[in-house]
């Protein structure tokens, strides 16, 4: 018999131990503001921490009220990650309800944040002025909508997680680069796609300005109802200008958002005559089992519908 067989195995063991947290009880807590960025931060941590989302799929985080579950989440956290560019205007807040003392890291740091669609777009199609969202600040939030940002994400991420957790410091980063490869790929085969659609097809009309980053990344036109956030509604003139806007051009790509109330548009394509094209995933993912449970399949499933419609035009 092999005496020292077993005693290879448990060296095998204790090295591996020492290598992950102890156990799936104790992974290290972090807090994502809301779903999309949840999944990039699952994707980056790996094994090596449980993610507690606030805002979940299919829920809007532009109106956004902390519960008592998310003062409780963010108390045990250690390390928070936010958006950034002024889309969780609720954070400060809940961090000091929740007395939180660690790390709180802007996901978007670094990225050339795009301005919000103003004055010169109001006699176009109707968008807000900027004092119906100044408590968004002047940045477009969504800059998620392009990869190339969330490559930018995933390594702000990656070094958050190693600066927290030195040991995991290789893996954050292995996971990390292994994630920037799906999104290039998803990226090249995005370009690829819209190269074979010309250029004055691809207008789209939204529920609220979430796709500028996609627009101006893929050269596509988005035209919104609603301003950059979701909370209060355009006037009957800048829908009335939408409208026709719609008719002149004649634009069939017109789409409801996951997260928003569909009324408003339901009524715009009603009096402008065009059939919806269904929904896009803007600021959420799907629940599991949908078409977006994750943002590399969000971004697909949005693309597939996009040009579906954008050939329409």
């Amino acid at each position: 018999m092999n005496f020292l067989r077993p005693f290879s195995v448990l060296l095998a063991a204790l090295a591996l131990t020492a290598s992950l947290p102890a156990s799936a009880a104790e992974r290290i807590p972090v807090v994502a503001s809301f779903s999309i960025l949840g999944d990039i931060v699952a994707n980056v941590g790996g094994d090596r921490i449980a993610v507690t989302t606030l805002v979940g799929p299919d829920e809007d985080a532009h109106v956004f009220q902390p519960a008592p579950d998310d003062i409780k989440a963010v108390s045990r956290a250690r390390l928070v990650v936010v958006n950034g560019l002024g889309f969780e205007g609720w954070i400060e807040r809940l961090a000091q309800s929740a007395n939180y003392r660690g790390a709180i890291v802007t996901a978007s740091a670094g990225i050339s944040a795009r301005e919000r669609a103003g004055d010169d777009d109001h006699d176009e199609h109707g968008h807000h002025d900027h004092d119906a969202h100044s408590h968004h600040g002047k940045d477009d939030p969504h800059a998620w909508q392009d990869p190339q940002n969330v490559i930018v994400y995933t390594r702000n991420i990656a070094a958050a997680l190693a600066r927290l957790d030195p040991a995991g410091a290789d893996i954050y980063r292995k996971n990390g680069e292994a994630y920037v490869g799906k999104l290039q790929e998803l990226d090249r085969w995005a370009i690829q796609q819209f190269a074979q659609i010309p250029d004055a097809k691809r207008r789209v009309i939204t529920s609220h300005d979430a796709f500028e980053y996609f627009g101006a990344h893929y050269k596509v036109r988005f035209l919104a109802a609603q301003g950059v956030s979701t909370d209060s509604e355009p006037s009957a003139k800048e829908v009335a200008a939408l409208i026709r806007q719609i008719r002149t051009q004649k634009i069939k790509a017109l789409f409801f958002e996951n997260m928003s109330n569909p009324k408003l548009l339901q009524q715009i394509a009603r009096e402008a005559g065009v059939t919806p094209g269904g929904k896009l995933y803007a600021d959420a993912l799907s629940r599991p089992g949908g078409p977006a449970p994750d943002y590399l399949a969000l971004m697909r499933y949005n693309i597939g519908q996009l040009l579906d419609k954008i050939r329409l035009n």
